[in-house]
């Protein structure tokens, strides 16, 4: 079974990406999300967050306290290289028990989806990786429409922290182009095609 990767940075269109291979049957693997779960209920992660960041960090009813804790790393770098390196281990572990139970049901391929694939290096438990792409402008309308919460200020620096695009196209086997004139479902049918076939060989 090929394990594939997927990213793209925030407003590329990664997600949407992900549900048209999910319609097609493949098993999506989304880290962030899992991420969030584990924060919550993984019990050696929670200990390990609480000893990091402080008794702040889950409120009285033990839920994660994610304002208190996303304004404490978002802007030092340090802590957020901190917080990273305590979740992704275990997001990657939970990973490859997912990914065992998926080749054991005989799928061809699999898919984990992740914002921070290259940055977190969980691209090297992966056979091939994919990047979708979308420019700028259409990035950031993407997010703005969707999140209207945030400022352009914001985007621009969550933006900042990831890859740029042009070097997770570099880092990447294939490029999904999202950028609302090219047709994404054909782009989706011809790799879900290569990696069924490469699977079955």
């Amino acid at each position: 079974m090929l394990r594939i990767g997927i990213t793209g940075g925030i407003g590329s269109g990664k997600s949407i990406a992900s549900r048209l291979f999910h319609a097609l049957g493949v098993p999506i693997y989304d880290a962030d999300s899992r991420a969030r779960w584990l924060m919550e209920n993984g019990v050696e992660l929670r200990q390990q967050l609480s000893a990091a960041f402080g008794p702040d960090t889950y409120d009285a009813s033990g839920r994660l306290n994610r304002p208190v804790l996303a304004g404490t790393v978002f802007n030092n770098s340090t802590l957020l290289a901190q917080l990273n390196g305590l979740v992704h281990p275990h997001v990657g572990t939970d990973f490859e028990s997912w990914a065992a139970t998926h080749a054991a049901a005989g799928h061809p391929y699999v898919l984990k989806e992740a914002a921070l694939l290259f940055e977190a290096g969980s691209y090297k438990q992966l056979d091939r990786i994919i990047t979708v792409f979308a420019p700028l402008a259409v990035r950031e309308a993407r997010v703005l429409r969707r999140d209207p919460h945030r400022s352009t200020a914001d985007v621009k620096a969550i933006m900042a922290k990831q890859l740029s695009e042009e070097e997770k196209m570099q880092r990447a086997d294939y490029v999904l182009t999202n950028d609302d004139v090219q047709p994404l479902l054909p782009q989706v049918l011809a790799l879900h095609a290569t990696f069924s076939q490469s699977a079955g060989a």
